[in-house]
């Protein structure tokens, strides 16, 4: 066993036992929630008082008890445009430092939510990278190729069913909220019914018409073909569990509690992580799908019985029928991320098919799969953030207002920013190091360097994008979300058909122009048209 997995091994046993010191530091704010926060002196001078609000950089100053007009123009608070503006209200929104003291209130929520999630959602790719990594040993560069056209054909149809979790999570904890778990249980139950019915109806599609979803990325005559249908037929197995799991942790979210699902992550990842090189080194690539599969199911399983705990599920009501009105509400939200989603999974489909037929020899698929791969860490981390942004931005609004709800975007846009710069910087530092681990084949390698390089500085715009679109689902705003992730779409789609398109590069560049452009979006409709704006 190469000494890489040794360390992401041992990596995820410390983080399995020890994950709840990961936010201790900030536990302690979820106490703080439905406190006003004394943060600034107040003098009780009974000719006036002063209150000073640093976080705004503004200074109030309401005068009583005096006529003294020399007094109150003195301390005449400034004008709303100097308080309000978009600079001040960025600066602002940073994390403040100082002795022995991280960022606010708001920071520390911020991190307690974001940092399990994106421990949680980083670990797929991990996994799914070692995946890669085992597969690139056998040397083949079909066999990679492969691998990257059916795990793209896999993911564009589970992506499509899976906006079920994404409206699971406030409802549940809208209900969980007004004290009615019996609603809660309900809406579970019935996104875990609806989950079964779409992931049956998936994994039947890519199991019995596997070349039909594969035709999607690869042409019908493609040498990867042969490596793609098998490794696809065993990897739809995984389509129902992948699917409850997912159901399982928008559940938790719900609870406002991320810890519990890191716990299952990490647990049943590692259990993919050991199987790899038993199953890759006995069945080739296909080995690679089952390790991945029966992973999912393990966690599924334990999502059921971990919900059945909480009496959040019932197992007879998994498998009744509901009625239109109680899943309408649904139905009708998660129609609005159906289009949201089908159109990343068009513009992506068509980024890998193109690759696909860039090049027969399969060098050009092969090195796209892999930039991809290291790309989507660093994405799910930003999904961290958009899951955080769709809980507490509403959470604030619902509890405080929109000014609590604006400053809390506020600061959610900051830290999605920082996460990007900080994660487009380590993916390059990393690059010479990463690039080596996940081939031997020195042409794969070489087509490596620059789109890997390109992507690294996508996440420089992923930051803004995520949160954006975290604070657009949580305040409802889904027909502008997804008229923006059109948009966005049809200009990568547009280059990609271009000359642009022509190289792999090219197809970067393309991914480039539309996520900037979704993070234009993002802030002009939060500080222009957005329901926060000023």
């Amino acid at each position: 066993m190469s000494s890489l997995l040794k360390v992401i091994i041992w990596g995820m046993v410390i983080l399995l036992f020890t994950q709840n010191f990961t936010v201790t530091a900030f536990s302690n704010t979820q106490s703080l929630r439905g406190r006003q926060a004394k943060l600034l002196p107040r003098w009780n001078n009974p000719t006036h008082k002063r209150t000073y609000n640093i976080s705004k950089l503004k200074l109030s100053e309401t005068i009583a008890g005096t006529n003294d007009d020399a007094l109150k123009g003195e301390l005449a608070p400034l004008p709303s445009s100097d308080l309000d503006s978009t600079p001040n209200r960025w600066i602002s929104s940073l994390p403040s430092v100082g002795r022995g003291k991280f960022g606010d209130e708001l920071d520390h929520m911020i991190l307690s939510s974001a940092l399990p999630s994106m421990l949680n959602m980083a670990v797929v790719p991990i996994v799914n990278a070692v995946d890669t990594f085992w597969v690139g040993r056998l040397g083949i560069t079909l066999a990679l190729a492969g691998q990257s056209a059916a795990n793209q054909a896999f993911f564009t149809l589970f992506f499509l069913v899976s906006f079920l979790p994404t409206i699971t999570a406030p409802l549940v904890a809208t209900a969980v909220g007004s004290g009615d778990m019996k609603e809660a249980q309900n809406k579970v139950c019935e996104a875990l019914f609806l989950s079964n019915m779409l992931g049956a109806l998936g994994t039947i599609i890519l199991v019995c018409f596997p070349r039909t979803s594969l035709g999607l990325v690869l042409p019908k005559d493609a040498a990867a073909m042969s490596f793609a249908i098998p490794y696809l037929r065993y990897r739809a197995l995984s389509m129902i569990p992948a699917l409850i799991s997912s159901t399982g942790f928008a559940a938790y979210r719900g609870l406002l509690n991320t810890v519990t699902p890191l716990k299952v992550s990490l647990f049943t990842n590692l259990v993919n992580l050991v199987a790899d090189p038993f199953f890759v080194k006995g069945m080739g690539v296909s080995g690679a799908a089952i390790a991945t599969a029966g992973a999912e199911t393990f966690s599924g399983l334990i999502y059921i019985r971990l919900l059945m705990r909480r009496n959040l599920v019932r197992l007879s009501s998994m498998f009744k029928v509901p009625s239109w009105k109680s899943i309408k509400t649904i139905i009708q939200g998660g129609s609005a991320m159906l289009l949201f989603q089908l159109a990343i999974n068009v513009a992506f489909v068509t980024a890998a098919r193109r690759v696909q037929a860039m090049d027969p020899s399969g060098v050009a698929a092969a090195a796209y799969g892999i930039v991809m791969q290291i790309y989507s860490v660093g994405v799910v981390m930003h999904l961290g953030i958009k899951a955080t942004a769709a809980t507490l931005v509403p959470s604030e609004r619902s509890k405080k207002g929109d000014d609590a709800a604006r400053a809390m975007a506020d600061k959610l846009f900051m830290w999605g920013t920082i996460v990007g710069l900080i994660l487009g910087f380590l993916q390059m530092a990393l690059l010479p190091f990463l690039i080596p681990l996940f081939t031997t084949i020195p042409e794969v390698r070489d087509a490596i360097r620059v789109p890997a390089l390109i992507s690294s500085l996508i996440q420089f715009a992923n930051g803004p994008l995520f949160a954006g679109e975290g604070i657009m689902v949580g305040l409802g705003t889904f027909k502008a979300l997804t008229c923006c992730t059109v948009l966005g779409a049809s200009i990568m789609v547009s280059c990609i058909y271009s000359q642009m398109g022509a190289s792999l590069n090219g197809i970067l560049l393309s991914l480039a122009a539309f996520n900037i452009f979704q993070a234009a979006a993002m802030v002009w409709h939060h500080l222009k048209k957005g329901p926060l704006k000023r």
